[in-house]
């Protein structure tokens, strides 16, 4: 039996923004690769939240929001308290899933993605 095919279909706008935000998240692993940090995951989603990008870096592990806008501004303005607590309960919930790393200090980082400008990658941001 043919599958029914969703009468929901994203509008064309939101289909632009999707793929953009995948790529957002590529540049800034690539960044973070290139920071010295191996990426653990990407697009980490749970029950509790989602992560952008999970990396470590010695005995740092990092959960990574990743913002693409037009300016840094509007990257900053995007950051509200609500998607921190989704982004700290998945990072609880991936640690309790991952021991290996419970030991390791834990941080809550950024990284905009502007065009025409260097990624700008933010410790404990979050």
């Amino acid at each position: 039996m043919p599958r029914e095919l969703s009468r929901h279909t994203p509008s064309p706008e939101r289909q632009r923004n999707h793929a953009r935000g995948h790529t957002a998240e590529y540049i800034a692993a690539a960044w973070l690769m290139a920071k010295g940090y191996r990426i653990l995951a990407r697009r980490l989603s749970t029950p509790l939240g989602e992560v952008d990008i999970v990396a470590v870096r010695g005995r740092r592990v990092v959960f990574v929001e990743v913002k693409a806008r037009r300016t840094f501004p509007d990257c900053e303005a995007a950051i509200t308290p609500t998607l921190s607590m989704r982004v700290r309960r998945a990072a609880v919930l991936w640690l309790g899933r991952n021991p290996r790393y419970q030991a390791h200090e834990q941080g809550y980082d950024l990284v905009f993605i502007v065009p025409r400008r260097l990624p700008r990658h933010i410790t404990n941001g979050l």
